[in-house]
C-alpha cells in the first residue's frame, strides 16, 4: 500500500466512525458489561472525535513531512485502557507510516479497539497482513508503550535495547484567573468529567486566584451531576469524602466532586485538587519545573508555557499532532524507518 492508499482508508474508518451502523451500535452498547467506565456514550464522544480527525485533508497535511513507504519492521504497541480507544493514535501513526503493529491491548480494552481493527481490514483487506494483536511482544524492532510510573521501569527494562517511546502518568492543569464567564467556566466541566476524569488529558488540578469565589466554579458545572449516576464514579466520591471527613480534612463538596488545596498534581477520582496564586508567573514557574508530569493545561489566559495550552473545554480534544508526553511519534517512526 501506498501513503495515499493508507490515508485514503482511515479516511473512510472515519466516515464509518461518525455513522456506524445499527450492529456497531448493538455492540458498542454491551460493552459496558465488560468494562463499566466504557460507557457507550463515551465510546461514541471518542468515535465522534476520531471521525472528525480523520479526513482526508488533516491525514495529508498531518504526514506531509514524511513519505513513508512501505516497511517490514514491526512495531510493539502497549496500549493503555484507562480510557475507550486511548491507544488508537499509537496504531492510526503506525499504520499510516507503512510498519506492522503488533498490538497488545489492555485487559479493560473490552474488544472495542478489535471491533475497530476489524472495519479497518474490512475497508481495505491489505492491512490484514499489516496488524496483530497478540498477548506478548515479540519480534518486534521498535517499541511504544505506555503505562503507569511503575510499569515504565518494567518497560525500560524489557524495552530499553529497542529505540522507544515508553510513556509514564500525566495529568492535566486548569489555570483560572477569576475574569471567565459563566459559559466559560462551564466548559471546564469537559475538562475534569469526560471520561469520568480517568484520562492523561482529564484536569486534576486547578490554580484559582487568591480569594477566588469558589461557588461561582461550583455553579457552573452543576449540569455534570449526571456522572454520580455511575455507580463507579460515585462510589469513588464516597470513598474519598469519607476519607477526608474521617480525618478532619478541609475540602469543599457540591455533591459530587471534592475540591481539596493540595500541592500535587495528580488527585483522585472524583476529587479535584487546587492551589491558590497571586500572580500568574507563580503557576507559569510551577508548570514549567513540571513538564514532565503534566500532559496539557487549560485557561483562557495567555500563559508562558512550555506544555500544550488549550481553552478551557479543549484538553479532551486534541489534534492528529498533538501528541502525548509531547513526543512527536510519526518523527519517531521515521527516524527508524
Amino acid at each position: 500500500m501506498t501513503k495515499k492508499d493508507r490515508i485514503k482508508t482511515f479516511a473512510q474508518l472515519g466516515e464509518w466512525m461518525l455513522n456506524p451502523e445499527p450492529e456497531t451500535l448493538w455492540r458498542l452498547e454491551s460493552i459496558h458489561h465488560k468494562n463499566a467506565w466504557y460507557t457507550k456514550e463515551n465510546i461514541l464522544k471518542q468515535f465522534q472525535a476520531w471521525g472528525q480527525n480523520l479526513r482526508i485533508e488533516k491525514l495529508e497535511a498531518w504526514t506531509a513531512p514524511f513519505e513513508a513507504p512501505e516497511s517490514n519492521k514491526k512495531v510493539g504497541l502497549v496500549l493503555a485502557g484507562n480510557i475507550p480507544l486511548v491507544g488508537f493514535h499509537d496504531i492510526l501513526s503506525t499504520l499510516i507510516m507503512g510498519f506492522t503493529a503488533q498490538i497488545k491491548v489492555s485487559s479493560d480494552d473490552a474488544g472495542l479497539t478489535a471491533i475497530l481493527l476489524h472495519k479497518l481490514i474490512e475497508i481495505e483487506p491489505r492491512f490484514e497482513e499489516k496488524i496483530q494483536i497478540v498477548e506478548k511482544l515479540q519480534h518486534f524492532d521498535l517499541v511504544i508503550a505506555t503505562g503507569s510510573n511503575n510499569t515504565a521501569r518494567y518497560f525500560e527494562y524489557y524495552f530499553g535495547k529497542k529505540p522507544n517511546i515508553i510513556r509514564k502518568n500525566r495529568n492535566s492543569i486548569a489555570v483560572l484567573t477569576g475574569k471567565e464567564s459563566k459559559e466559560q467556566l462551564a466548559k471546564l466541566g469537559d475538562d475534569i468529567f469526560d471520561y469520568f476524569g480517568l484520562g492523561c488529558r482529564s484536569v486534576s488540578k486547578i490554580f484559582i486566584p487568591k480569594d477566588y469565589a469558589i461557588a461561582d466554579f461550583f455553579e457552573a458545572i452543576a449540569d455534570y451531576k449526571w456522572v454520580s449516576d455511575h455507580y463507579k464514579y460515585n462510589n469513588n466520591y464516597d470513598y474519598n469524602k469519607s476519607i477526608y471527613l474521617v480525618n478532619a480534612e478541609k475540602h469543599y463538596d457540591n455533591g459530587f466532586l471534592l475540591l481539596k488545596r493540595d500541592e500535587n498534581i495528580a488527585s483522585p477520582l472524583a476529587v479535584v485538587f487546587y492551589d491558590e496564586y497571586n500572580d500568574l508567573a507563580e503557576v507559569e514557574n510551577y508548570i514549567n519545573s513540571r513538564t514532565e508530569s503534566i500532559q496539557c493545561v487549560t485557561s483562557m489566559a495567555a500563559l508562558a508555557i512550555d506544555t500544550p495550552l488549550f481553552d478551557l473545554g479543549g484538553s479532551q480534544c486534541p489534534a492528529l499532532d498533538d501528541y502525548a508526553d509531547g513526543i512527536d511519534t510519526l518523527q519517531f517512526l521515521a527516524d527508524n524507518q
